[in-house]
Formats: C-alpha cells, structure tokens, sequence
C-alpha cells in the first residue's frame, strides 16, 4: 500500500532531500543538487523569495520505504505579473509506478484548489532562476549543475494524467573554435568605437560584485517577456550575489558597460561542476567543497548560466562583445566546448548567437500544464 504525507519533521526534510540521490545511485548522466542549497531554497528563514510564494512538500512511501517526492508551489508575485491562477509541481521525483505518480499529483492539485488555483504547471521552481522542466530527450547527456535530470517515464506517467506540453526548452554544446572569427572580432571592434562600449573584466571578486549587482537590475528588464519570469526583489539579488560569490571564477564574467558605466549587457559562464558535485553526492563535506574548488580551477566544459542585453541594445554589437571576449577567455583556458542553459525553442535571438559555431542540439525540456 502507497501512503502520501505532508512533509513536517527534520526527518522527513532529510529524506524527501536524500530521495533522488538513491533513486539515481546506479545512473552515470544525474547530476544532484547541493543539499545544503537545497534545504536553504525550501527554508522560509533563507529564501526570500517566500515572502511572496507558498509551498508544500510531500512524500510517497510503499513499506516504509521512500518511493516518490514532490513539492507543490504558488509564487503570488509571478501569478500577478503574468495574471496567471497557477500551482507549481517541482522536486519530483518517483519509481516507476503511475499510481505514485498520481496520488502525489493528487495531493499538489488538491492543495493548490484549497488555495484557489485552476491550474497545475511543472516541473517549475521559484523562478526562471530556479531549476525547471522534465527532460524529454537526452537522457544520455550528463546533466548540468543547474538543471535537472529524471527517468524517461515520467513523461509517461504525467501524460497519463492528463499533462499536455506548456513551453520546451532546448540545450546546446557550443564547440569552442581552434582560432577567432574575424567577423566576430571586426564587429566588436566597429561597436567600441562608434558606440562607446568598454568591456569589464575582473581578476578579483570584490571588484565584480557591484558590477554583478547592477547587472542582476539589468536582467530584470533585459527577461521581462520571457516566459515564467518575474522580477527579482532587492533581497533575492542579494541572495543571488551571494551564491555568485560562492561558486563564480570571475575569469568567466564580462559586463559591457557604456561612457556613463551604465551596464548595458553581460554575460556569465561557470567551470562544470558537474562531475565534482555527483562523486560527492550532492554534499559539501567533507571533500565536496575541496572538489567545487580543483573543478574552478581545472576544467574543459563551461556551463552558460546567463546572457542578457538590454532590450534597446539588442543587434547593436553588445552580444557580439560578449561572445568575443568569452571565446577568447575560453581558448586561452584550452576550454572544449560550453553547454548553455536551457533556451525557449522558440527563443531566435538567443540561438542566433551560435549560427558560426559549431553546435550540437543534445537535451530537450518540457513544462507541461493540466487544468484543475
């Protein structure tokens, strides 16, 4: 027999966290999370994000033993932004059985209809920073640090409950070149000189925290029609700066900036950590934190977390400078290739940007919908 419960006790936080680690014990592609981030993320003393959303977490249990997770979520301030009347799934995870499957999504469209919600999206987190979407293809690709991974039939399992596909996301592994593309170089140097753009770059962290700051203001306005985005409180930026400090090699930072220094774009990729956080199983201590930091320092993949232009200097040579200087920064390091965030499908002007690469289309995301 399949029981569901809430999720309240210390003990029960720690399983519904230790969960995927056993589930996906065997699988060389998961990449799991921090644990320690993520308790943080569902503690309301830490993430501020809480001020404006409501969560609840649940746990599938077959013989006393831990069989699925899942945590239902209402971010208010999106639902307003966007006038949207939805509940979030996201954390969830099971075995291969639909009947877990349902009585936890059960569980989540009963709650958020208690709240007044007529619709049940996922998988989606806090924001379009938090990680979201169910993978759908490339089930044979390592996962990223900030993505996420699951089983092939879970896809299954939720179309059988009548899930319909919201939004895809796709990934890329941009191929770093042996040598600069003039044209890229040429491009970069026209757009200095006739715009007055000047390239920030950082040796030392405290020198790019107010610049990582005022970008993280610039993102708000740069994403505001994307989908599932809101804009970020002052707290959660702060928040933000603070997770940049602790895992960001400033080598991989480039904000452009204007003759007034106001930023007008920047970008940001971070060394893979992906192999270092899944031989430590998703802990710091005691040797994870020892592996993040040799990653920083010796790696062949970067992961792209974030590009942003302002919308006004979109095709004005802004994204042109921040690719020249991170293929730069990239063959300098002998980087084989960068493996970029999840992009809307539909999203040209970001996949524009690796038209002179060479590419390869490997992961494919999907949030999916159900009225309730």
């Amino acid at each position: 027999m399949i029981t569901i419960r809430e999720v309240t006790t210390k003990k029960d936080i720690n399983k519904f966290f230790a969960f995927p680690l056993e589930l996906y014990k065997d699988n060389p592609y998961f990449v799991p999370a921090l644990t320690l981030d993520e308790k943080g993320t569902f503690n309301k003393d830490k993430n501020p994000a809480y001020k404006h959303a409501d969560t609840i977490m649940f746990l599938a249990e077959k013989e006393g033993k831990v069989v699925g997770r899942v945590a239902g979520l209402i971010n208010h301030k999106i639902n307003e932004f966007q006038k949207l009347n939805d509940v979030r799934f996201t954390r969830y995870d099971v075995i291969d059985d639909p009947e877990v499957s349902k009585l936890l999504i059960d569980k989540v469209i009963e709650w958020g209809q208690h709240k007044g919600m007529t619709r049940l999206i996922g998988p989606m987190g806090f924001s379009d920073l938090d990680k979201q979407g169910l993978l759908i293809e490339g089930f044979d690709q390592m996962s990223t640090f900030i993505t996420l991974y699951n089983h092939a039939y879970y896809l299954d399992h939720l179309s059988a409950l009548g899930f319909e596909k919201e939004v895809d996301w796709v990934e890329f592994k941009i191929m770093v070149p042996k040598e600069m593309d003039p044209r890229i170089e040429r491009i970069t140097k026209i757009a200095m000189k006739r715009n007055g753009y000047e390239m920030k770059t950082f040796t030392k962290k405290k020198d790019a925290i107010p610049y990582a700051r005022r970008a993280l203001y610039m993102y708000n306005e740069a994403f505001s029609k994307i989908y599932g985005f809101y804009p970020q409180t002052d707290e959660q930026i702060e928040a933000l700066i603070k997770e940049f400090i602790m895992i960001v090699t400033v080598d991989y930072l480039f904000v452009v900036t204007d003759k007034e220094d106001e930023v007008l774009g920047f970008g940001l990729m971070v060394p893979s950590l992906a192999k270092a956080v899944q031989k430590s199983k998703g802990r710091l201590f005691p040797t994870g934190l020892l592996r993040i930091k040799s990653a920083l320092k010796n790696h062949k993949v970067l992961d792209m977390y974030l590009i942003a232009v302002k919308p006004e200097y979109i095709g004005r040579g802004v994204n042109a400078l921040i690719l020249n200087a991170g293929i730069k920064k990239a063959m300098e390091n002998g980087i084989e290739y960068a493996e970029t965030g999840p992009e809307l499908e539909e999203n040209m002007a970001v996949q524009t940007q690796w038209r002179d690469f060479k590419t390869e289309q490997h992961i494919r995301r999907r949030c999916l919908r159900k009225d309730i």
